[in-house]
């Protein structure tokens, strides 16, 4: 609900229907292996992530609706004690717009694309109605607007609905505009279309005729350092007939170019409308109208620091004439906005987006902001935080080399830098209270030293990088240079590649618009390259079919420099051979350390000035690059995923068979099977066997919400691979190794694949002092031995059962899985405890029965084996594995 009001509080079509993998043999991934593995959510939850819009159930206020920036709609049907995603299998994770029909408020209106500008908005694929509560949905129309502002559903007749769409943010066109249905969605009509770079971004009804409507059109503009977010298109229009005709209503505002406007009307006063202008040349501020718009007057110069990021008003339906505009901090006008004063949230996370009001109680907000969902009851004064949505926004991932308990550390969205553990001792799992936090602001990159785990770098926006020490929790700035030897000045991206070099773990590389390295862990850098851009002046170049001024409204205000190095990979071969690729469009080789630089500025089918997201120089043949492109800022969503055998001297596309929409943001190799890829996208995880011939949707398979997926790395030692999602935090795929060498057609009638190493120790076991169903805590990875089988057919035969059993070095059965009897591949975990005691010793203190003990380290043998009638028969290659103890557990 974006305010409580008196009457309610192209492949387009893959994107129509839940995401579906695309398995075929080119991917090289046997049938049924991905439904067999499984992504683990760690969370965590205590910074949450950015809240668009909350719905709350006007006929039961237990049941609300959040819908996340980036990271789908949730559910809780008891105040948030609880929750339930309920969006995660469709075609968008960008969530702008969630509404309730105030009748029947099991119909549920998502509007995708979330309804802000900034640099990492995420995009979307039209609207989507659910019937029954959010149990299911239905996507209804209007996929090419990508960014839905608002959903007003007509309090007399559920089957009208409006819809404001402010459309594509980098490019022209689309479902751009406003929309009205009145067949409950099944059809659109456009009746408010300004020009096909102009969208509404707010529309409000009257709060006693909801024929009487006010919509705010809203022009702007981003591509890659580039942001116009205002123009002469900028307009207030009313409609006194339910959108069967508009009138512009700007006389008081401003004749100058706008950008965002906020809309809002009085639910005491009849007539009295406001709005919050973002304007050119310092003429934005804050008006009212008392005659229905018709005339207007400036009240106060108040504008919030960035409109197309905040720009919401919310009427408080207690207090005539307050009125809160969501900011960096809440603001609040008591005087129909003649001032404004800070709301004071002492503890809140800034960077707000969403205000609920209790019609029934004066004292209750609740907000949502970059920091989650807060709630208040006592107007503002002390602030419950719900740390239980795991929809942290994560753009980067880095991990330790510790088993079986690594830690896994990640920057994100205006929430720093946490880290914490992939597993614990602990029965309960991964509690918030086991991350800690190692740098302030937006986080990024963050680099373990890999012989000294204590030691972590983490980094926020501009390079600012630290250097931490976790035995002592000392942070010590390492940040590179500003500028160079000569003065001039080195431009860092908001997002910067960081890496620590494999032949020298003293020596880390920064790079900017220059590459830095540093020998001595960030004490003192210098610079090895020269400037890697092309070296274009931003302001040369076009926005919506023009250059823009200087005070073109918010002109590149929050928005990166250009000409910036924003990938890298150092070879695993030689030390001296590193690759650089750039936000316009350069990948940049040197082979010697730096001192000459090799400049690539043409690839097969690839957009000129593209940003390269990710290049990586093969662990396995030293002449191997791949090279990941990412168009999506000027509104091209394919995925370009290009590979040379010959350093950069030809190129192939491997992108075949991976769906438009999916742009491609990072990849990484198996580091055995050199044919075994992963590659994240906007939409999730792609996986490939054949070295990119061919794609599986290993995401969907594998319990991966539709979400991006900007970042993973793999552990070797656990064979587990990480994920960094920009909406639903860190993933684990634990052991998938099953993957690697797979042969996607076996005349084998049962395999048993290799088994990891085990570790046994005594979990422990957690007790807390009431804390209830709220508190949010990540699984633990499976504890015992994890056994992956496959049967080309079920066995027949009404006595027969199929079993693992385990054998100790002398052959001594010490364990055994009764397995499922069923074709396909399966996942089965032993416990790592002996046979069951006798009856004799089962007896255990008060009364219950005492578990068998558990097994001794040492080498073990799996075996897939027949039982039938009390005979066994071996049915697939038995595997050896390693049980051993962990470190400092007793047992």
């Amino acid at each position: 609900m974006k305010r409580m009001k008196p009457f309610s509080c192209f492949a387009v079509l893959l994107s129509l229907t839940p995401m579906a993998g695309l398995a075929g043999q080119d991917a090289g991934v046997p049938e049924g292996l991905p439904d067999a593995l499984e992504f683990r959510s760690l969370g965590p939850a205590l910074v949450s992530g950015r809240i668009s819009d909350v719905a709350v159930d006007p006929q039961d206020p237990s049941i609300w609706y959040v819908g996340v920036s980036s990271g789908n709609v949730w559910k809780t049907v008891n105040r948030g004690t609880t929750w339930e995603p309920v969006f995660d299998d469709y075609g968008s994770y960008s969530i702008g717009a969630v509404t309730l029909d105030p009748v029947n408020p099991d119909v549920v209106w998502v509007g995708t694309g979330e309804n802000a500008s900034q640099r990492s908005a995420g995009f979307g694929d039209g609207i989507y109605k659910s019937v029954d509560g959010g149990g299911s949905f239905r996507h209804m129309g209007l996929e090419r607007s990508e960014h839905i502002g608002d959903i007003l559903v007509d309090p007399r007749d559920p089957d009208v609905v409006y819809a404001a769409s402010q459309g594509p943010l980098w490019a022209s066109g689309g479902d751009r505009g406003l929309f009205k249905t009145t067949d409950g969605g099944d059809s659109w009509e456009r009746i408010l279309h300004v020009s096909d770079d102009t969208g509404i971004a707010d529309i409000v009804f009257d709060a006693f005729d909801p024929d009487v409507i006010y919509a705010a059109s809203y022009q702007r503009r981003r591509h890659v350092g580039l942001l116009v977010a205002g123009g002469p298109d900028g307009k207030i229009f009313k409609s006194t007939n339910a959108g069967a005709t508009w009138s512009e209503i700007m006389a008081g505002i401003p004749q100058v170019d706008l950008g965002r406007i906020a809309l809002e009307v009085s639910p005491f006063q009849p007539g009295v409308v406001y709005a919050l202008v973002a304007a050119q040349d310092e003429e934005s501020g804050f008006f009212r109208s008392e005659d229905y718009g018709q005339t207007w007057t400036k009240m106060s110069d108040y504008i919030v620091v960035d409109p197309q990021y905040y720009g919401e008003l919310f009427a408080d339906p207690h207090r005539p004439g307050r009125v809160c505009a969501v900011d960096v901090n809440i603001h609040c006008t008591e005087d129909d906005g003649a001032t404004f004063e800070r709301l004071q949230a002492r503890g809140v996370h800034v960077d707000h987006h969403e205000i609920v009001f209790d019609r029934d109680d004066p004292g209750y907000m609740m907000i949502g902001n970059d920091g989650g969902l807060y709630e208040s009851w006592d107007g503002g004064q002390t602030w419950r935080h719900h740390g239980n949505l795991p929809i942290t926004q994560f753009y980067r991932v880095g991990i330790d080399h510790r088993e079986p308990f690594y830690w896994v550390y990640g920057g994100t969205q205006d929430n720093g830098t946490p880290g914490g553990p992939s597993g614990t001792r602990n029965s309960v799992g991964v509690r918030n209270a086991d991350w800690v936090g190692i740098v302030g602001g937006d986080g990024f990159q963050a680099r373990i030293d890999p012989e000294d785990h204590t030691i972590v770098y983490g980094m926020s926006q501009g390079a600012r990088i630290n250097r931490v020490d976790m035995k002592t929790g000392v942070s010590t700035s390492i940040a590179p240079p500003q500028s160079d030897e000569a003065g001039d000045t080195v431009l860092w991206h908001w997002d910067i590649p960081l890496t620590i070099s494999r032949y020298d773990r003293n020596r880390i590389y920064a790079l900017g618009s220059r590459l830095a390295r540093s020998d001595n862990r960030g004490d003192d850098w210098e610079f090895i390259s020269p400037n890697l851009s092309r070296q274009i002046d931003r302001d040369t170049l076009e926005v919506m079919g023009r250059v823009w001024p200087e005070n073109a409204v918010w002109k590149n205000v929050f928005t990166n420099d250009y000409g910036i190095g924003v990938a890298f990979s150092e070879s695993p071969f030689d030390p001296d051979y590193l690759i650089a690729g750039t936000d316009d469009g350069l990948i940049q080789i040197t082979e010697d350390g730096g001192t000459t630089w090799r400049k690539i500025d043409g690839f097969p089918g690839i957009p000129e000035l593209i940003y390269v997201s990710c290049v990586v120089a093969s662990r396995h043949n030293p002449d191997r690059i791949y090279a990941l492109f990412n168009n999506h800022k000027r509104g091209d969503f394919t995925p370009y995923v290009l590979r040379s055998d010959d350093r950069g001297a030809t190129w192939t596309s491997i992108a075949g068979g991976i769906p438009y929409r999916n742009v491609a943001w990072d990849l990484v190799e198996d580091p055995e099977d050199e044919n075994l890829l992963f590659l994240g996208t906007e939409l999730g995880l792609w996986a490939s066997a054949t070295g990119g011939q061919g794609w599986i949707d290993l995401g969907s398979r594998s319990g991966l919400p539709t979400i991006p997926v900007r970042d993973m790395e793999i552990h070797e030692g656990m064979g587990d691979l990480v994920l960094a999602t920009f909406g639903r935090g860190f993933y684990v795929m634990d052991d998938y190794t099953p993957l690697r060498f797979a042969d996607p057609v076996t005349s084998a009638p049962a395999t048993l694949n290799p088994v990891r190493d085990a570790w046994v120790y005594n979990p422990i076991r957690y007790y807390s002092a009431g804390s209830g169903a709220g508190d949010f805590t990540a699984e633990n990875p499976p504890y015992g031995a994890v056994l992956t089988y496959s049967l080309s057919e079920a066995l027949e035969g009404t006595d027969v059962q199929v079993a693992l059993s385990v054998r100790d070095e002398t052959g001594t059965l010490v364990g055994e899985v009764s397995v499922p009897n069923r074709p396909g591949w399966n996942r089965v975990t032993w416990d790592l405890r002996n046979r069951p005691p006798t009856a004799e010793t089962e007896a255990g203190q008060r009364g219950g029965r005492r578990q068998a003990p558990l097994v001794e380290e040492g080498v073990y043998t799996a075996t897939l084996e027949a039982r039938v009638n009390g005979e066994s028969r071996r049915l697939a290659e038995p595997r050896e594995f390693r049980v051993r103890a962990l470190p400092g557990s007793t047992r």
